[in-house]
């Protein structure tokens, strides 16, 4: 029976973690163990992030929905409140994009929400 040489496998899946691991400082784009706990390690964070972002934008979408809100006289809570009470459904990435790119939009919701409470 012949012996099994495993070399070119074992080359090709090193090459493939080397390559992904392209850019990483130091030793970590150089040597195979190194590099490949890197590459886990940065899987890891690339895949919890995905999850973080979600919660970042709605962050956002509620700071610029604020900012927004004070130049109208009205706090965040007392206009979402409000819009609630009106019965409007407008979700907040919706109600940014309207504060940056429609004032006068944003501005009538503003007092649609004023007079419902």
């Amino acid at each position: 029976m012949a012996r099994v040489k495993n070399s070119v496998q074992t080359r090709a899946r090193r090459a493939k973690v080397l390559k992904r691991a392209k850019g990483y400082f130091g030793s970590k784009h150089l040597l195979f163990k190194t590099a490949k706990e890197q590459v886990l390690r940065s899987l890891r964070y690339s895949y919890i992030d995905r999850k973080n972002l979600k919660s970042d934008m709605r962050k956002l979408w509620i700071k610029r929905i604020n900012a927004a809100c004070r130049a109208h006289d009205i706090s965040y809570s007392r206009f979402i409140n409000g819009l609630n009470k009106a019965n409007i459904k407008v979700n907040r990435k919706m109600l940014a994009e309207l504060a940056i790119n429609d004032p006068k939009a944003f501005e009538d919701l503003v007092k649609l929400a004023k007079k419902a409470k």
